[in-house]
């Protein structure tokens, strides 16, 4: 496990932010912390980061102890925050020569390392210009690069999408692929469920500090129910009598039917119906989503 947390705490004077988390993410992997405001993900961040110091509890990255071990643990990881660290009055190219500069790195590595990173990020076009020229999504690549520069093990991504268009977005969503395919370990914060639906292999749901559902997107979307018909009639009437003749929940003109999602269950309920001389209009399958999961769990746990 390239993160392991036991027990750990934080508090901001009475409000306690993370109660007593465990946490394990494999190497290789990507794993979203994903809760509403307030739950503790940027906390934990900053934690696992050796920005803040917990008040309880152990977590240890790469094998370094986050506390006693802070300055390995900096060696072996990078952060990506919220909002763009770049300097907008020097060129992406110069941004990322001085990274790499503060890294020790010679001059011909720093500039060669540049390169490198503004062709993968797809900035080539953009390297020599300043910054503050950038759009949004150019902005939030070349951070991205920029936090690439000493190869880290374990980069940590904080709501890295936030306030970009969807094209913007799914262009990171590839770089970030891309990141994972070469053997980087993600640790992501996001607010948006089709982010972590994407990309991860794991999930956590945080509430009030705490682990409330953990496991892959399809076996979350699973604990909180199955596939559902959704069958559309021209009346609630004649969605109460479809009640009668297959079962199910009636909701005005609409009537919600368990499925296993399989075409021979759609089949005998509309054959069902037609014997019935019911009529349908539409037909509808809904699984759950992350959506559904992110509601149903943190409003249990509330």
């Amino acid at each position: 496990m390239i993160v392991e947390t036991e027990g750990l705490t934080k508090r901001y004077g009475t409000r306690t932010v993370l109660n007593g988390l465990d946490l394990e993410v494999a190497e290789g992997s990507v794993l979203a912390l994903l809760g509403p405001n307030g739950a503790g993900k940027t906390t934990t961040i900053r934690v696992l980061s050796t920005l803040t110091r917990p008040d309880g509890g152990s977590a240890r990255v790469c094998g370094f102890d986050v506390v006693r071990q802070a300055a390995d643990v900096r060696g072996v990881i990078s952060l990506t925050g919220q909002y763009a660290a770049v300097d907008e009055e020097q060129t992406g190219r110069e941004n990322l020569v001085m990274i790499a500069r503060l890294h020790r790195r010679t001059r011909p590595a720093a500039r060669a390392r540049a390169s490198e990173l503004l062709e993968r990020f797809g900035l080539v076009d953009a390297a020599d210009r300043r910054v503050r020229t950038y759009s949004g999504g150019m902005r939030r690549r070349l951070d991205l690069a920029m936090s690439l520069v000493a190869r880290p093990r374990l980069l940590f991504l904080d709501e890295p999408t936030t306030g970009l268009d969807p094209v913007s977005r799914t262009t990171t969503w590839d770089a970030i692929g891309d990141l994972v395919r070469d053997g980087v370990t993600i640790f992501l914060t996001t607010q948006y469920l089709e982010e972590a639906d994407r990309l991860a292999d794991r999930i956590v749901v945080l509430h009030n500090g705490g682990v409330v559902a953990d496991g892959t997107a399809d076996a979350l979307k699973n604990s909180v129910g199955g596939t559902r018909l959704d069958l559309t009639f021209a009346s609630r009437e004649e969605a109460l009598r479809a009640r009668s003749a297959v079962g199910g929940l009636a909701d005005g003109p609409t009537l919600g039917l368990p499925s296993d999602g399989s075409a021979a269950h759609l089949h005998r309920v509309l054959d069902d119906l037609l014997a019935a001389r019911i009529h349908v209009l539409r037909v509808a399958t809904h699984r759950p989503t992350l959506d559904d999961v992110f509601t149903t769990l943190t409003a249990v746990a509330a």
